[in-house]
């Protein structure tokens, strides 16, 4: 499996006083020395985390916090300012003494960002904070030229709405599988997109940089960049809608696979007679356990009627009716079975879900945890949450696939498998906020 590459800490942020641990295994294949412009891109970006968690935040607690001599903070503090990253302001004045100068995110730095589902695209514009100044949904065609297209034209109509910020790049959150490394849309059963390059079509008719991944993994460094996972380091998220996809978090470092494949629990087969799925196999658990399931259910205890959206049986179930709340039920317990799979295999210390059924989980949540806590071979069950809003955290996650892949590290060197520097920022600030 690829994680992100072994980079030795700046000696800045190592306890002196913590005890050996013994000889630590490096693997040759992706580890790097810390040459001095190493560590310099290191403590950059250890420096705009600390100012994004703590702004506005002074010099002072800066070099405090992270343990860096004022000196180096003035410095890389002129290099974010002249990258517009972040602005300065004078605290308000004190009793004695010279006003400390206060760093902020720039809040005139922003990111157009795309969650394309298989029928619609939501385009926004989202600032360094999260906070979103634009959004727009827009209808989606199958035909991939045709929808790129008009997706394209989206996002110039947000770019001239905004002329006055700085654009950093652009976001996509897709659902189906992106090759890390290509950049390409490369397995996406309810998307036919597949084989067409949205990146270089954007990029062609845009000139701003394109970053891509799949829907669950953007929904993962959401949760990673804007929402409650430090201190996790084992955690799985679990995206139900039209299909059904997983991201998993495993020692810190966000795990892609080879070609970005990993995390495809849906297309695991729970039973080989079951129907056919979209990729071709038969009896994936997303058959049982997505959105689309839970409305086929419906449909088939009742044909005579229109077949609903999932929002609208979520609304006949809140009304209380019985087929409705049958159908979720059954698709509350194959989402249960399924997460079996996934703690027996990975033994997460977190496992998030995102989706429709998320927002009615007082009434479903308990069939799922009941479903999933049978037979468990060992005690623990794994902490299972919903996430809070899950078309923002696509979202935000696109936004932060632009974040993370800009690191001052990142641009410093050739890009690893997966490109991930989310979670080893916030290591390293964890460990500079430790020591």
């Amino acid at each position: 499996m690829y994680y992100s590459r072994i980079v030795l800490k700046p000696m800045a942020l190592i306890n002196t006083n913590r005890r050996t641990q013994g000889i630590r295994r490096i693997d040759l294949a992706y580890a790097e020395l810390a040459t001095s412009e190493v560590v310099r891109d290191i403590n950059r970006d250890v420096v705009l985390e600390l100012i994004r968690t703590k702004q506005p935040v002074s010099r002072a607690d800066l070099s405090r916090i992270s343990g860096l001599q004022p000196s180096t903070i003035s410095s890389i503090a002129e290099q974010l300012i002249d990258e517009k990253w972040i602005t300065e302001s004078a605290a308000a004045r004190r009793p004695r003494g010279r006003r400390p100068t206060l760093f902020s995110l720039n809040p005139d730095m922003v990111i157009i960002v795309a969650d394309i589902r298989p029928n619609q695209a939501i385009v926004a514009v989202v600032d360094l904070n999260g906070r979103f100044l634009t959004r727009e949904i827009l209808p989606l065609v199958s035909e991939p030229e045709r929808g790129v297209s008009n997706l394209i034209a989206c996002m110039k109509r947000m770019r001239s709405l905004h002329e006055d910020k700085s654009i950093e790049g652009i976001g996509l959150s897709l659902p189906g599988r992106v090759d890390p490394l290509k950049q390409q849309l490369i397995l996406s059963p309810n998307l036919p997109w597949s084989n067409y390059d949205i990146k270089r079509a954007i990029e062609k008719a845009i000139p701003l940089h394109v970053e891509m991944d799949n829907d669950a993994n953007a929904c993962m460094l959401s949760e990673l960049w804007f929402g409650r996972m430090d201190g996790i380091r084992d955690a799985v998220l679990v995206a139900i809608r039209e299909g059904v996809g997983a991201a998993i978090l495993a020692n810190g470092q966000l795990v892609t696979g080879r070609a970005g494949l990993a995390g495809e629990f849906g297309h695991i087969s729970l039973d080989p007679s079951g129907p056919q799925c979209a990729c071709g196999r038969f009896g994936c658990w997303e058959v049982y356990a997505s959105s689309r399931a839970a409305v086929d259910y419906y449909a088939e205890m009742h044909p005579t009627k229109a077949r609903p959206t999932i929002l609208e049986l979520l609304s006949f179930a809140e009304d209380n009716d019985p087929g409705a709340v049958a159908a979720l039920s059954r698709q509350a317990s194959y989402v249960g079975k399924g997460l079996r799979m996934i703690i027996t295999a990975l033994s997460p210390e977190v496992i998030l879900l995102t989706g429709e059924l998320t927002t009615s989980w007082g009434r479903f949540g308990p069939l799922v945890l009941a479903e999933a806590s049978e037979s468990m071979l060992a005690a623990n069950m794994p902490r299972i949450e919903v996430t809070a809003d899950v078309e923002l955290a696509r979202l935000r996650g696109a936004a932060a696939l632009v974040l993370q892949r800009h690191s001052g590290y990142n641009r410093s060197k050739p890009q690893s498998p997966n490109g991930n520097s989310i979670r080893r920022r916030k290591d390293r600030v964890a460990t500079a906020a430790r020591d």
